[in-house]
């Protein structure tokens, strides 16, 4: 299985726990496609919401390639609508809305069908305290790390 990674957000590991992952589609132009084979995209302050029934890709940033059609550019922060199974976005919804949890975009990727997809995920939100652990607890693996090649080295 080979994936073209676009786009990953990083901050989303920092700031939430993250419980369970969905693969989605996600609907776009052609100068939209364009620009992601060109890794055009940024899914910083990203998130998803549910309008009309539908999960729709909110905030994310896909900027527009100066090499097509300049009369057509569409706003590069646009909603994208999301696709998934009926019976995927009734769970999302059902547990999202139970457990006031947040839908976060974790990843934008080809897949080896050359599909652009979106990886998200149900999520919930750290505290200071718990991103302070996570940090530490980070730290100190790699200290630990790092004490274990230079030992190897002495011998």
């Amino acid at each position: 299985m080979s994936i073209n990674i676009i786009a990953n957000n990083k901050k989303v590991y920092h700031d939430y726990e993250i419980l369970e992952k969905f693969e989605a589609g996600i609907v776009l132009s052609g100068s939209e496609v364009k620009a992601l084979r060109a890794k055009r995209a940024n899914l910083k302050d990203g998130f998803c919401r549910f309008i009309k029934g539908e999960l729709h890709l909110m905030n994310t940033h896909i900027s527009h390639l100066e090499t097509t059609n300049q009369h057509y550019s569409p706003d590069s922060r646009t909603p994208r609508k999301l696709l998934l199974h009926k019976k995927q976005i009734n769970k999302i919804f059902a547990v999202s809305s139970r457990e006031a949890l947040t839908i976060v975009p974790l990843m934008i990727y080809f897949n080896e069908r050359n599909l652009a997809k979106v990886s998200i995920a149900l999520a919930k939100g750290k505290k200071l305290h718990d991103k302070r652990h996570d940090l530490k607890t980070k730290a100190l693996d790699r200290e630990a790390s790092q004490a274990m090649k230079s030992r190897g080295r002495d011998y």
